[in-house]
């Protein structure tokens, strides 16, 4: 049995009357990749930023390998072992890749203000690293600023990796992305998850991209958990074709 690396409990927010997420509770694996899937207004942005410290819950319990870690601010989660990409990258264009990757590196490891070093000669061979194993080690010295879209993604993976995570959070991470780099990044993510024992949780739009590379699905509709299970099993479900995927998105195989 694979270790678990994030546990849900219960977790519920609500604005006013309206429930974004009510009563959701899951767990996510060592070297899993775990899919949070619904239509627009589900409640998948709400469940993200709950997870990340972003957002307070109203109740439940989110574990970090057995640490709570609900509630926290979302510096204290990273600090913990928690990466996170975003749908859109959030890199600095003027500085090199591996400067962006070098200050991620320093946060990590609370330098960020020591200043008796120059920053650009601080953990220059970690942040090479990094980019070799997300195909980015050969584009150290460009500015983040005339990068393909693809490649800031890789790039900010290896961000995200800074911190040698235990759990990676992805918001929509092919978004913008042409069809062949989707899965190029996806079958990368899946293939360090699997190294390093990293537990990741995206959401996605791309069903292509879902059902070609999640082990198990979650599927939200107006905040409450409806579906979980394999990628066929989820296909399956005769609620998920009814509120979300549709005939067009049920047909091919996994």
């Amino acid at each position: 049995m694979s270790e678990t690396v994030l546990s849900v409990s219960d977790l519920a927010k609500s604005y006013g009357g309206v429930q974004a997420v009510t009563g959701v509770s899951f767990d996510v694996s060592a070297g899993e990749m775990l899919a949070l899937i619904g239509p627009n207004g589900a409640g998948k942005s709400t469940c993200f930023n709950m997870l990340n410290g972003q957002i307070r819950p109203d109740r439940g319990r989110v574990s970090l390998l057995g640490r709570e870690i609900t509630g926290r601010r979302p510096r204290d989660v990273w600090r913990m072992g928690v990466g996170r990409t975003f749908q859109i990258t959030a890199t600095f264009g003027s500085m090199t890749v591996a400067e962006n990757v070098q200050m991620a590196l320093l946060s990590h490891h609370s330098r960020l203000f020591g200043l008796w070093k120059p920053a650009a000669a601080q953990f220059r061979e970690e942040a090479r690293a990094l980019l070799d194993r997300v195909g980015m080690g050969a584009q150290l010295e460009r500015p983040c600023g005339v990068l393909a879209y693809g490649d800031l993604k890789r790039v900010e993976l290896a961000i995200a990796l800074a911190n040698a995570p235990r759990l990676l959070l992805m918001d929509e991470p092919t978004a913008g992305m042409a069809p062949g780099e989707r899965i190029a990044l996806m079958e990368l993510t899946a293939r360090i998850a699997k190294e390093s024992g990293i537990a990741v949780l995206f959401t996605e739009h791309d069903m292509d991209v879902v059902f070609a590379h999640a082990h198990r699905l979650l599927v939200l509709n107006r905040g409450t958990l409806i579906a979980e299970g394999s990628p066929a099993e989820v296909r399956a479900n005769e609620q998920v074709r009814e509120v979300y995927l549709g005939a067009g998105h049920v047909q091919g195989g996994h």
